[in-house]
């Protein structure tokens, strides 16, 4: 995928949100995506950068990506 691909899907999950569940969506973003984001050349900041939500959620990309790990995304 490409940085304006992630960026705008994860801004789409996050910005599409049942209430409460903006956050829970950028895990799940880093979670169902996990695999591009590593292997693409370009940084979680990039893609929150791309994406145009706030920079302070980087920490939760990252929780999502390593969350990936763990779980299996239900959708």
């Amino acid at each position: 995928m490409t940085l304006n691909e992630l960026g705008t899907k994860l801004n789409e999950m996050y910005n599409n949100a049942p209430k409460g569940d903006s956050v829970t969506m950028i895990h799940l973003f880093g979670i169902k995506y996990a695999t591009e984001i590593k292997e693409s050349e370009y940084s979680k900041k990039d893609i929150i950068e791309q994406s145009g939500i706030s920079a302070s959620y980087l920490t939760e990309l990252t929780k999502g990506v390593k969350l990936a790990e763990y779980v299996i995304s239900k959708n």
